[in-house]
Order: structure tokens, then sequence, then C-alpha cells
């Protein structure tokens, strides 16, 4: 018999998903714990992905959890001084604030949001109140069954936050997630499941925003259920730009409804190892999508995008751009895949990745899908691997910039087209300011 993958870590979990029911007290017959053991029981049967499991070919995931965590289901006091909270946060957002200390909410440092139209309530108080926007919305989206991360979230997920924004509402400024961790002390590692529900012509902008202070490793998961309604316009950001001893595993699972809306982006610019995983249903007529990610490496970052576009109704328009800089001895992994189902007849997809080296040791992995179903489409793929455009570099250096400014120029630029689809410039103006930084280095 074959061993199952992750065995160690298999080990450990059980005897913490015994302690969390026992914790979870008149929660253990509901709904959503009935949701949390199936994930639970599917983990235990099908294990970790493996060397040889396709999806995780070039991110050994499983692998690093079990050289570099020990999961033992405590975590150290959160000690970080209102200094350190503060230096976390985008400097010039105005944003509807929510914060959590080593995964759990807290009301203290977050906003009292109360805006007609919007419902925000944090997911444990959800679980416990059997609140229908929490138990009617938990694992609708993100299928347990073919991602092990998903699953190992789903059956840990207590904290997170619900969101809901009404039909018609338009919710000015953009609702901001910080998580924060500490890690000064021990390893850190927590799971957050967040639920999106944009009702039919809504509007809204959600970012994600991770970081970890402290020497130790931190292992993090994040799974996202959004729901993008009829007509709604909804943007989701994700920033990645945590220490160097940060492993964190991201899952945003996205449906859309007629005429709708939907803008993901994701930038990692630091971490230890990170997987991101977008994965959109565009399962009515009308729809616009759009994927635009970022990575920006140095040292040893292994950055690990899979994207899926999936097509499932006629008359709908996606557009993804990746771009990616790597530099020391990173890694980048990107594989985008388009689904264009035999109803998903006028389909215009494109997808592009496109990728500079700037060390002789970095790498990159790139693989570009396309699955066509259906005749009648526009639909193209494409990637690119390359160094500096030496030509340009010299016309530079010829007008008495320095080389090293010439080339921050140039990687400038190169990231620009990422950058300036941001429509936010309190968010813009923050991502720049670090990614000019990492470039003038």
């Amino acid at each position: 018999m074959e061993k199952i993958a992750g065995q160690s870590i298999l080990n450990s979990l059980e005897t913490q998903f015994e302690a969390f029911e026992k914790s979870l007290n008149g929660q253990s017959k509901s709904a959503a714990h009935a949701v949390r053991k199936e994930a639970f029981s599917s983990l235990m049967n099908s294990g970790f992905p493996g060397p040889k499991n396709e999806e995780y070919k070039f991110t050994n995931f499983t692998r690093a959890v079990e050289k570099n965590f020990e999961l033992n289901g405590t975590n150290a006091d959160f000690g970080l001084t209102e200094a350190q909270i503060s230096a976390t946060q985008i400097e010039g957002l105005d944003a509807h604030k929510i914060v959590f200390l080593n995964g759990i909410y807290s009301s203290e440092l977050s906003d009292n949001i109360q805006v007609e139209g919007l419902k925000v309530e944090s997911l444990a108080e959800g679980f416990k109140a059997n609140s229908p926007l929490a138990q009617s919305n938990f694992g609708t989206k993100a299928n347990f069954a073919e991602d092990a991360f998903v699953a190992l979230n789903t059956a840990f997920s207590q904290h997170g936050v619900a969101i809901e924004v009404a039909d018609k509402a338009v919710i000015e400024k953009p609702i901001v997630l910080y998580f924060i961790g500490d890690s000064s002390t021990a390893e850190l590692s927590y799971h957050i499941r967040n639920i999106v529900v944009a009702g039919k012509f809504s509007q809204a902008t959600i970012i994600e925003k991770f970081d970890t202070l402290g020497e130790h490793k931190s292992f993090t998961t994040s799974v996202n259920e959004i729901s993008v309604s009829d007509s709604a316009h909804l943007r989701f950001f994700k920033i990645e730009n945590d220490t160097e001893q940060a492993y964190h595993i991201s899952n945003i699972h996205a449906s859309q409804g007629t005429n709708s809306n939907f803008k993901a982006f994701t930038f990692s610019l630091n971490g230890a190892m990170i997987r991101n995983n977008l994965n959109i249903k565009l399962q009515a007529e009308g729809i616009e999508t759009y994927m635009n990610g970022l990575y920006l490496l140095d040292g040893k970052t292994h950055v690990d995008n899979h994207t899926v576009a999936d097509h499932m109704m006629p008359n709908c328009y996606s557009n993804e751009l990746y771009k990616g800089i790597m530099d020391g001895s990173s890694k980048g992994v990107f594989n985008g895949k388009i689904f264009v189902r035999p109803d998903a007849q006028k389909t215009n997809a494109f997808q592009s990745n496109k990728n500079i080296l700037i060390s002789d040791k970095a790498t990159v992995n790139t693989k570009p899908q396309l699955e066509i179903w259906a005749d009648d489409v526009s639909c193209s793929h494409g990637c690119t691997t390359g160094q500096l455009d030496m030509d340009a570099l010299f016309y530079l250096q010829a007008r008495g910039i320095q080389k090293d400014k010439a080339r921050a120029i140039l990687l400038k630029a190169f990231a620009n087209d990422v950058l300036e689809t941001v429509e936010n410039e309190a968010i813009k103006e923050y991502l720049a300011a670090i990614i000019e930084k990492r470039l003038e280095k």
C-alpha cells in the first residue's frame, strides 16, 4: 500500500482536531461543523500532495511544512507593541479596518463599521450565533476534495470575517483585512477563512494583507470564498510582503453572476514559500474578469501562482497579466489555466505571463494552459522569460545614467504594467514605494 504523503503532519493534526472539536461546545452539531468533519475526513484519507503530484510539481509544500513546523496546535502569546502594529498598515489609505492578531479578531483595533448596505461580522461570532451569512456560505466555493490545503483550512476554520454588501450598495472606502502575527518567541501557525458576498449592482474593494513580525517561522493558510452577484463590481487585493521565515498558502475561489465585473490583484513581494491559488468561475453571460499579478522576488523566496479562469457560459471576457522579477536564488512558478466549456461561445480570453531573471541563480517555471471545447471564441495565451534588454540598458548609460539606476528604471517600467491597473492611489503608492526601494538597492 502506497504511503500517504505528509503522514507526520496528519498524525499531529488528529490530536489537534479532537481538541478543536471539544473547544466548540454547542457548535459541534452545526452545519458548518459538519463541513469541517467532512474536510478533515477527506484530508486524513487522501493526505497531502506528494512530490509526484502534478499541481505541486515545482512547490513541495508538504515537505516544507514537515521540515519546518511542529504544528502542535499552540501559538506564542501576542506581544507586539502599538507602534509595531501601526507599521504594518498602509499609509494614507482611508479604509474600513479589520485587524486580526495571531489569527484572532481584535475588536479593540478594528473599526466599528456602521455603513448602510455593509454587513461585517467576525466569522467566529457568526458561527457561534448560527448566522445565515456564515453558515450558508461556508464551504460552498472552495472544494476541499480538490486540494489538501483547502481541506486543512476548512477542517480548522473558525476565525476570519464574513462580509456582505447589499444589493445596489456602493461602499466608497476599501475594506482592509490586516492579519498580524507575532513569531518573536515561537513558531506561529493559524488558518483564516473569509466569506464575501457582493449583492446585485453593488460595488466594493477588499484588501487582504498578512504581516508576521519575529524571527521564528510562521505557517498560515487563507481561503476566501467570494460571490459576485449580477452586475456587481468587486476588487480584491492580496498583498504578500512578509518575513523571510513566512510560509503561506492562499486560496481564492470566486463565482460571478450575469454582467458582473471582478478584478483580482496578487502582489507577492517577500516570504519563504508562498502558494497562491486563484480560481474564478464565469458561470453566467456578460461577465468581465481581470487577474493581475506581480511577484518581485529575492533571496531564497519561492512563489507559486496557480490560476484558473473557467468560462462556463457565452459572451464573457477574461484578461490575465502576471509579471515576475527574480533576483538572488529565488524561484517563481506560474501555471495559468483557461477553460472554455462547450456552452461558452463568443468567449474572449487572454493570458500573459512575462518574467525577467536578474540573477544567474534565479529560476522560473511557467506553464500557460488553454483548453477549449467551443468553436466560436477568441483566445490567446503566452509566456516569456529573459533578462534585461541590454540595448536599452546601454542607451540609458550612454546618457549619463549609472548602471544600477538604469537597471532600476527598466525594471520599474516592466513592473508598472501591473501596477498601473491599480485604481486606488494609496494602494498604488504603497506598492510603488516597496517596489522602488527593492529595485534601487
